[in-house]
């Protein structure tokens, strides 16, 4: 007989301040051992689930709530939070959430040393976790100097150290490469032989295939349908379309790409119309003299950070910028759009050059973390706001385009992550730039709202303009891409 850790009874519960529930009589037990997948499409209650069981809700989210929940023994209602430290572990889904230190080592520490063990175990436990989730190349650095899988990676890292009975994790792959979810894979496979309980809130669902036991779908708030993991993997793809999932089996072209598998070697796709790139050029090691700065030329070689001799961009089309965590590609974009105020460069198109400054008014970046470009208190007026000209009009209908309209009038910082994300989408779209740049814009997102971000992707390029979205997700590359762009090391690797 299985022995129940965790159960979840008649739960309704709905956040301060919102108008519907998040959950509606949610009941679910939970196995000692078992490796669950939560999915269903943004705002179904999943990440609600999570907080259930780690106790954020009620104790950090407050609301309106009835019925029970035990973990491990504990009532929930009645167990502060540090008592759970040692039972359960949370990887949330923007790891900048729940880092308490600056740099790696200390990062993986933090909880060891918190529930006050011996140094000598600490250290043990830091070296075992660095082993197995293979982090040589990233202890010893800081945390703000890592891209964004590599900070999921460190806080997947800091939560096993705990080695808590219980391992939750919401939306874990959202900013990982195909090597990085793979090792993700391996971690979790590991855990599972460890006999942790692991319940996991995830989107992407080709890589969980071959290890959930129990898959459970939820639709507004409702625990709607239930498979085993062997069961889930024989949906079809239009089973999963239909409710709004992503699929479980992936084109292994697109796989082999995104991993740097494939075997057709560097190589370069002629352009004969295009937004030329010109000695662009970027060091984040770069210290200025106090006269003057240095000029970066190709001759500095292996201490740049961004070396683009020339690079001549497709006009008009969808190019996905791939390559691994940390390789270059935000810094690319970042560079391109003029954010990096250090980088040489220009961009020719229509024979004008923009240099500097005058990149910023020619592109319009969304990066991956949108909480940095989110300024006004409604989702109507951050529309506006990117518009050379106010059109309400133009703005709702972008809005009704994105599934957003009916929160125009909500303060986007009070938006879910993937809600965020679209009013970001939504401001480029109105600022009407000739060179769009997207940063990962799906990462979080459902399938459903992926293929409206295609699909206007597809529309932006179709109507003139030109599109690179950096992105990890080889079901949106197949979905609107034309081109594909690697970045490696911060050189331009192949251009397909």
């Amino acid at each position: 007989m299985m022995q129940t850790i965790a159960k979840i009874d008649n739960v309704t519960h709905k956040y301060k301040g919102a108008a519907e529930n998040s959950l509606d009589g949610v009941s679910l037990t939970i196995h000692k051992g078992e490796t669950i997948l939560l999915c269903g499409a943004s705002g179904s209650g999943k990440t609600s689930v999570i907080r259930l069981l780690n106790g954020l809700i009620p104790h950090y989210y407050h609301g309106d709530m009835t019925g029970y929940v035990t973990v491990n023994g504990h009532d929930i209602a009645k167990t502060q939070l540090y008592e759970l430290a040692g039972i359960v572990g949370t990887v949330f889904q923007n790891p900048r959430s729940q880092f308490f230190s600056v740099d790696t080592d200390g990062e993986i520490v933090f909880g060891p040393e918190n529930i006050g063990l011996e140094p000598k175990e600490i250290n043990a436990r830091k070296e075992i976790i660095a082993e197995q989730m293979k982090l040589d190349k990233l202890l010893g650095r800081s945390l703000f100097e890592l891209s964004g899988g590599e900070k999921q990676r460190i806080a997947c890292a800091s939560v096993a150290a705990l080695l808590p009975e219980i391992i939750l994790l919401d939306e874990p792959s959202s900013n990982l490469d195909m090597q990085a979810v793979s090792m993700l894979h391996d971690i979790i496979c590991e855990w599972k032989k460890q006999g942790k309980t692991i319940i996991i809130s995830e989107h992407r669902l080709w890589y969980l295939k071959d290890i959930a036991d129990r898959v459970i779908y939820m639709d507004k708030g409702r625990i709607v349908r239930e498979w085993s993991g062997n069961d889930f993997a024989e949906l079809s793809e239009e089973e999963t379309k239909q409710m709004k999932l992503r699929p479980t089996n992936i084109n292994e072209r697109y796989l082999a790409l995104l991993s740097g598998n494939d075997e057709s070697g560097s190589r370069h796709t002629d352009v004969s119309d295009g937004i030329i790139l010109r000695e662009f050029y970027f060091s984040y090691n770069h210290k200025p003299c106090l006269l003057r700065r240095k000029i970066f030329t190709a001759a500095d070689g292996d201490d740049l950070s961004l070396c683009i001799p020339k690079l001549t961009i497709p006009k008009g089309k969808v190019t996905a910028v791939i390559g691994s965590n940390g390789t270059g590609k935000s810094t690319f974009l970042r560079c391109i759009c003029g954010l990096e105020k250090d980088c040489t460069g220009v961009i020719i198109s229509k024979g004008k050059e923009y240099r500097k400054r005058q990149r910023i008014g020619f592109s319009y970046m969304v990066m991956q973390d949108v909480n940095h470009q989110l300024f006004t208190d409604s989702v109507e007026k951050e529309v506006l706001l990117s518009m050379k000209e106010k059109d309400i009009i133009r703005c709702h209908e972008i809005l009704d385009t994105l599934g957003l309209l009916e929160y125009k009038g909500t303060h986007p910082m009070a938006l879910s992550g993937g809600q965020k994300q679209r009013v970001a989408i939504a401001s480029a779209i109105a600022a009407g730039a000739e060179l769009l740049l997207f940063d990962e814009p799906t990462s979080g997102l459902d399938y459903a709202h992926m293929e409206k971000v295609g699909e206007l992707l597809r529309q932006l390029a179709d109507s003139g303009s030109t599109v690179l979205v950096s992105t990890h997700d080889p079901e949106f590359i197949e979905l609107c891409c034309d081109h594909t762009l690697r970045i490696k090391k911060g050189r331009v690797d192949s251009l397909d």
